[in-house]
């Protein structure tokens, strides 16, 4: 057989015969008189045996290692490699459809989330004109993949249709422009801090290490009382957190 003849045979083009030749993992064949390469049924097992690896997914290099290896023993290790992979691959394929089944079910804005459990928290969420309510959406979408992040927002959920919530929210837009040593701010600190439920503080501690400069940049999202709000609850959190900790 000819190169384009083996080629057709096992289902792969002349050029990667060539390539297969050129790194050294096919070897090639004696050559005719005539200057043509002469290829026989053995040529057609080794290169079929080629194709069916790469097909399986193992780069031109674990092709090299599998057959150097007459015992078999490298080929069940790359394979079990390689079945390792396919599974995370499978298993992040899985997240993602997840995350589109649930764009596709819901409203598609351009600032819709991409997390399912905060979608699933703001479909529970009544709808809200409050600025402070809409700020703390914005500031959900930044915690997707980061401080908390899923567990978070499943902690969430069961204040989404709480009753107290917007009340809550209407006292942090009173506080808009107002003095700094405004009474007002200490207490809803005082109230928002013992609002948030133990779950919803372990499902941020257990989020990993905070992001450098993100409460700064949280803290100047507000106006300055509100801020002074949202700092003195954090300072009541933490200090609430390190006391279960202790």
């Amino acid at each position: 057989m000819r190169i384009g003849e083996i080629a057709a045979l096992v289902g792969v083009t002349s050029r990667a015969v060539r390539h297969y030749h050129h790194i050294g993992l096919l070897p090639e064949p004696v050559r005719r008189a005539n200057g043509y390469r002469s290829y026989g049924i053995r040529d057609a097992v080794a290169l079929a045996r080629i194709r069916r690896l790469t097909e399986l997914g193992l780069s031109l290099d674990e092709v090299r290692d599998v057959l150097a290896d007459d015992a078999g023993r490298e080929l069940a290790e790359v394979l079990g490699e390689l079945d390792a992979d396919l599974a995370r691959q499978e298993h992040e394929i899985q997240r993602r459809r997840t995350v589109l089944a649930a764009l596709l079910d819901g409203p598609l804005t351009p600032d819709a989330p991409l997390s399912p459990s905060l979608i699933e928290l703001w479909k529970a969420a009544p709808a809200a004109t409050s600025p402070a309510a809409a700020k703390d959406r914005e500031h959900l979408i930044l915690l997707e993949g980061a401080i908390g992040g899923e567990a978070l927002y499943t902690a969430l959920r069961p204040l989404a249709d709480d009753p107290a919530v917007p009340s809550l929210y209407e006292r942090l837009d009173e506080l808009d422009g107002a003095p700094a040593d405004d009474p007002r701010i200490a207490a809803l600190a005082d109230d928002l801090a013992a609002f948030v439920p133990d779950e919803v503080l372990e499902a941020v501690w257990d989020g990993g290490p905070a992001v450098p400069g993100f409460g700064q940049a949280l803290l100047a999202d507000y106006s300055p009382a509100q801020a002074d709000v949202v700092l003195g609850m954090m300072e009541r959190l933490a200090a609430r957190m390190g006391g279960r900790l202790s």
